[in-house]
């Protein structure tokens, strides 16, 4: 169970690294590189559109690759999909710019960009439910949420790579090829990632399902006839965890920058503090889901960060570094609250022979409607309105949705996973 734990973290830290890497450097690069005929502001919302590409992908990776993770098996996928995000991270930081070869640059990072999106679509269900079907039914809240650590820990380390590039190299320097440096680095990261990953056995669920010959032959079409509630209640309190996350950890950047004028390492600091905090809370709320629910502790944290949301702009615009600091790890802690038991609560909705596909398409169809239009909504609100206060609005509306969705949910931790269909 550790080995399988640690390659379920290791490859998803990794994704997750080169997921986030490609948002840090649309909010703080890729709008002077690749979008230079645009005033400083349109850039940035271009930058922000190619890195909405990825989510529109995800659901395509989740609907592909879960079909294939429930037909063939959740170890081989994994190993496709960590192969897949990684050869396209390594090229987008070969991507010459818009001055070396016109708009075929944009073109190619938005190729890129979809790419990534399809080898993280069939990243994520595929390691939770390794961690979930390998482990004891009373600690599946705290295995599956080990995954989830690997959202703030490639945050973290993107945040932080990119943080000592600005912070060791020129301005012109940093534009020039630093900023390329983080991605090339994706190439030897997926290389420990694989040595892990091919190390680990099959999941033991999959494998009952495989001898007794009940494989599902069109995963997709089943889950749509037999668990339509645990599709939409799986995306409904997908929405507003997303936008808060984008909001509090990669919009943020945009704000701190662009709005109030700030170094970029400000907000990279911000960022790369508060992500410590959030690695080290999600097991915790993981675990205690495990002892009062998942939808209790699950409900607190969307509660949390609809309030903390009209508190965080106006401490942000204080201007002071440490309550910038303080205001984005209160944030980023309400999150952990939800993405802790979220990853067991969203798979203890399906059955074995479906829950690849279900998990997935469930998490990564509620990406396009939060986490990918979050960063080009909340530039575009404050475009409007010159005021923050209607983004803190938007993650409230958001997280409304996310509370309606666990108030109608059933309670998942006591499912059994070896019965022939889930809670719903």
């Amino acid at each position: 169970m550790r080995r399988v734990i640690v390659a379920s973290l290791i490859g998803t830290s990794l994704e997750w690294y080169d997921f986030f890497l490609y948002g840090s450097a649309a909010a703080l690069v890729f709008g002077k590189l690749f979008f230079p005929q645009f005033e400083s502001l349109t850039g940035t919302l271009l930058a922000f559109t190619t890195y909405a590409v990825g989510f529109v992908a995800r659901p395509l990776g989740g609907i592909v690759f879960g079909h294939f993770g429930d037909r063939a098996g959740r170890r081989n996928v994994l190993v496709t999909t960590l192969v897949l995000m990684g050869a396209a991270t390594v090229a987008i930081g070969l991507v010459p710019s818009y001055a070396s070869i016109g708009v075929a640059a944009p073109i190619l990072l938005v190729v890129l960009r979809f790419l990534q999106g399809l080898g993280l679509g069939g990243e994520w269900g595929g390691a939770v439910i390794m961690s979930v079907e390998h482990g004891g039914e009373h600690r599946r809240g705290l295995n599956a949420s080990w995954p989830q650590v690997g959202v703030p820990a490639g945050n973290l380390l993107a945040a932080g790579v990119l943080w000592i590039l600005n912070g060791t190299l020129s301005e012109a320097a940093f534009l020039s090829w630093g900023w390329r440096v983080a991605f090339l680095l994706s190439g030897v990261l997926v290389i420990v990632g694989l040595w892990i990953r091919l190390s680990i056995s099959e999941s033991p669920l999959f494998a009952e399902v495989e001898e007794s010959g009940a494989k599902a032959r069109m995963p997709l079409i089943e889950v749509l006839r037999r668990h339509p509630r645990g599709l939409l209640v799986a995306m409904a309190a997908r929405i507003g965890t997303d936008v808060a996350f984008y909001t509090f950890s990669l919009y943020v950047l945009t704000y701190i920058t662009g709005t109030l004028g700030l170094p970029r390492s400000v907000g990279l600091a911000a960022v790369l503090i508060g992500s410590a905090f959030q690695l080290a809370l999600i097991p915790v709320f993981g675990a205690l889901s495990d002892r009062v629910g998942r939808r209790p502790v699950y409900a607190v944290g969307a509660a949390g960060a609809a309030v903390w949301a009209f508190a965080f702009f106006p401490l942000l615009d204080t201007q002071n570094r440490v309550v910038i600091v303080l205001a984005t790890v209160v944030a980023l802690a309400t999150h952990a609250a939800m993405y802790g038991p979220q990853a067991a609560f969203i798979v203890e909705m399906f059955s074995t022979r479906l829950r690849y596909s279900g998990a997935s398409m469930g998490y990564q169809i509620a990406g396009i409607l939060g986490g990918a239009l979050a960063p080009l909504i909340s530039i575009k609100l404050v475009q409007l309105t010159g005021s923050a206060f209607a983004v803190s609005a938007y993650v409230l509306a958001a997280l409304l949705i996310t509370l309606v969705a666990l108030w109608f949910a059933p309670e998942t931790s006591k499912t059994d996973l070896h019965a022939s269909s889930a809670t719903t």
